[in-house]
């Protein structure tokens, strides 16, 4: 197959598929090397954010990826890709950097998109920071990654990326497939999936983890299922997925360098620490000709309740919270005359939403201290409404080059009443009832050049990403804010990239240069105190790299390069909290890097080692603490004894390394949540036809 074929199926969809597990190298009847385009491209394609010949940063995960990795959290499968840093916490806890530092509170809310089929998993205004425990990643048929702002397609949230959890629709084919594991560390898990002919998929996965430190037992259960049928000129694809979550929390560790001491590493501070969260999303994808197009309607329903004692804040405190809504996207895409496509769209979201938050326990820093009271601190319920239109239009100009253009208009309104008195309460302040109303306008402006042969493409590419504020940046105040302060963060991102394949296709690689600027930036400082108005830039150089060294040696490798500093001074009055213009944006290494080498000598066997690399990092926004960084390593072994019967090995932290997952400072304190010591994981995969 000419490479220059290969690449308009493969590299040019934006997807560095080799290393992604999208394209695989074969020979062929020349006995030659060539990468083949695997047959689940169409899938990213038809839900992801890029489509052919789009300019961009995007990575991908294929379904056989994710079966030998095997993750029983998402970093795992995830952390694996240029740009991306998603520090574990505790339990199924995270928090998620793309192409960004690693950002808590509202703004981890909000600055990041998570889709399930291109369906955003929550509502515009009421996010979650471990918005990844949602999601069945578990047996998912594609993860796409898209870094920097999205595409018109896509909206608020979507400011430094987004992630899209792709759950395939039904195989011509009646089969099973089991996978049971079992860890070192007391964790087990099933992974159950049935297809029937074509028409249903329902999978299920269960686990059960007796928590490596004391009193972390984590209990969650995932289902999926989807439904292919066609009815009345509509090709549909419904589906729905939901989880449950029970889990007892660690808290961290405090004291320097804290995570290096086996046993207090095993600790727990916080034994009352607890997370129960439930979440379900339904929606029906009908797609039709009309006209000289094709017409997509997606129309979606989701709904989520959580509860969790805040063992992350020292006065501590329960939250309940929740909400469900519906809605709709659409799509009309058309070739209106032969260069030019264009795609116009229209999205509606209804949502209702609640947070309480209770103190039980009296707390001060000193005698005297009446910033936290006992009792309710919030208790507010908010109904959202987001309407949007947006359009693209792509450009062949030439059969090298295509432009792509694009703009995407938004309204946000809330509607917030309180059951909690208005007013200053202690260090918190409850708004009266009100409205707001908010307003986004994102375009993007981008363009891919293919010369010559085709085996390398060029593109550079603009993008704006805004939000508008998370409910709680407008609703849940501190006593030293004003009312409705939180604005639109925007987020300005220029980038430029090549990708392509060289050494006659036996190198796939994919780099990016990047500079946005971000402005209304709304995050939550050392002390715990909201800040509403920060800004920061972000600039950096991405990587990603797939080289077949024979047919039984392939080396895989990403490397990120980056610097996230603020851009603006703030000293708090004591002095304890000091930020000033240049300082590094703290929890944002500077080097991020994954190396895996792969061994196939046989048909049957298959091991491969890994090692993944996170740079040295501030702790605290004054750039006064330090985490040192570390390397993890790991390693897996695969044999098939059978068709259909695999059994497995997977060691992780193979040289039992002390590191920490997560390093703080706050409140004072060096503050660390600690990773995983040597542990290995056995397993075995069945498919029953």
């Amino acid at each position: 197959m000419p490479l220059r074929r290969l690449f308009a199926t493969a590299a040019s969809v934006s997807i560095l598929v080799s290393s992604a597990g999208l394209a695989s190298a074969q020979v062929n009847d020349d006995g030659e090397q060539v990468i083949v385009a695997d047959s689940r491209l169409p899938v990213v394609e038809i839900y992801g954010d890029r489509t052919s010949g789009q300019p961009g940063s995007v990575s991908s995960v294929d379904a056989e990826t994710i079966a030998e990795i095997n993750a029983d959290h998402p970093a795992e499968i995830l952390n694996e890709l240029p740009g991306v840093n998603i520090q574990m916490n505790s339990g199924q806890e995270h928090l998620i950097a793309l192409r960004s530092p690693v950002l808590t509170g509202g703004a981890g809310q909000g600055s990041f998109l998570i889709l399930e089929n291109g369906v955003p998993t929550r509502a515009p205004a009421f996010g979650n920071v471990n918005s990844l425990f949602e999601i069945h990643h578990e047996v998912a048929e594609a993860i796409e990654i898209v870094r920097g702002p999205a595409s018109a397609k896509y909206g608020s949230n979507a400011v430094h990326g987004l992630i899209n959890v792709i759950l395939d629709g039904p195989s011509h084919e009646d089969y099973a497939d089991l996978r049971l594991t079992g860890s070192t560390l007391n964790r087990y898990r099933a992974d159950l999936t049935g297809n029937l002919s074509g028409t249903a998929k329902v999978s299920l996965s269960l686990q059960d983890d007796a928590g490596w430190r004391d009193f972390t037992g984590v209990e969650q259960q995932k289902l999926s299922a989807n439904y292919a049928f066609d009815v009345a000129g509509w090709n549909g694809l419904a589906w729905m997925s939901a989880s449950n979550l029970n889990q007892e929390t660690a808290g961290f560790l405090q004291g320097y360098k804290a995570y290096r001491d086996d046993d207090t590493a095993t600790t727990n501070p916080n034994p009352e620490a607890y997370r129960d969260a439930q979440w379900a999303m339904g929606a029906v994808r009908l797609s039709r000709e009309l006209g000289t197009g094709e017409l997509t309607l997606t129309p979606f329903y989701r709904w989520q309740e959580m509860e969790f004692a805040q063992h992350f804040l020292p006065n501590g405190g329960v939250e309940e919270n929740g909400h469900d809504g519906f809605g709709l996207m659409s799509k009309y895409e058309i070739r209106a005359y032969d260069p030019v496509t264009w795609r116009i769209g229209a999205d509606v979201d209804v949502s209702s939403g609640w947070l309480k938050e209770t103190q039980s326990d009296p707390f001060g820093f000193f005698p005297g201290d009446t910033r936290f009271p006992t009792g309710v601190h919030y208790d507010y319920t908010v109904d959202t409404t987001m309407l949007a239109l947006w359009g693209e239009a792509e450009w062949e100009v030439s059969d090298d080059l295509t432009v792509l253009a694009g703009l995407r208009g938004e309204t946000h309104d809330y509607d917030y009443s309180t059951d909690a008195p208005a007013g200053p309460n202690g260090r918190f302040l409850v708004p009266a009832d009100r409205e707001d109303s908010f307003d986004l306008l994102t375009p993007k402006l981008g363009a891919i050049w293919t010369p010559g042969s085709g085996d390398i493409s060029y593109y550079v590419n603009y993008a704006r990403g805004q939000r508008a504020p998370q409910a709680s940046d407008l609703y849940r105040l501190q006593s030293q804010q004003g009312i409705a302060e939180a604005d639109v963060e925007t987020m300005d991102s220029i980038e430029v990239g090549a990708r392509g394949a060289v050494l006659d296709g036996a190198l796939v690689f994919d780099i990016a240069a990047y500079y946005a600027e971000k402005e209304n930036f709304f995050f939550r400082d050392s002390d715990g105190l909201n800040v509403t108005d920060g800004s920061t830039r972000h600039q950096g150089i991405e990587g990603q790299a797939n080289w077949i060294l024979s047919d039984q040696l392939s080396v895989d490798a990403t490397l990120s390069v980056a610097e996230h500093t603020y851009t603006f001074d703030r000293i708090v009055g004591n002095g304890s909290e000091i930020i000033r213009s240049g300082n590094e944006v703290d929890t944002a290494p500077n080097w991020l890097g994954d190396l895996a080498l792969r061994w196939t000598p046989t048909d049957r066997f298959e091991a491969s080692v890994s090692a993944e690399y996170i740079g040295e990092y501030y702790t605290d926004p004054a750039n006064e603490q330090t985490y040192p960084g570390h390397t993890l390593t790991n390693l897996r072994l695969a044999y098939d004894f059978a068709e259909g019967l695999q059994g497995f090995v997977i060691v992780r932290n193979l040289f039992d390394l002390n590191y920490a997952d997560r390093a703080d400072f706050a409140f004072g304190n060096d503050r660390y949540f600690p990773g995983e010591p040597l542990n290995a994981t056995i397993g075995i995969k069945k498919r029953f036809d």
